[in-house]
């Protein structure tokens, strides 16, 4: 069966604030946060109800954000996100203020001569 372009999602691995367990949560957004700069908001959840066997973690997250619109991480709390599927185009935020300078290794300070 082809793949669709809907078929791409993310990945999302955090640290739960409240017993500090490490979960995986599969959503088709993230984006920014209208919290500001150190939060990341993730919504549309993915969760596998196809599958005859019962994965209590998924079921606990299910009931979990059965009414969440939108989740607001702190991006202290989150440890990696993976965008998985074939038409994946990269995380991009609209927001981005971030100023990310690289310097070569090989550049000289100016006191070598």
């Amino acid at each position: 069966m082809p793949k669709k372009k809907d078929d791409t999602f993310f990945l999302i691995t955090y640290r739960n604030a409240k017993d500090a367990k490490v979960l995986i949560l599969k959503a088709k957004t993230v984006t920014d946060s209208s919290l500001g700069l150190s939060f990341v908001a993730i919504s549309d959840f993915i969760f596998d109800t196809r599958s005859v066997v019962i994965n209590p973690e998924e079921e606990d997250q299910k009931r979990q954000f059965e009414g969440v619109k939108t989740l607001h991480l702190s991006i202290y709390a989150i440890l990696s996100i993976e965008e998985v599927g074939e038409n994946h185009k990269g995380l991009r935020f609209k927001k981005d203020k971030s100023n990310l300078v690289v310097l070569s290794s090989e550049q000289s300070s100016p006191n070598q001569k």
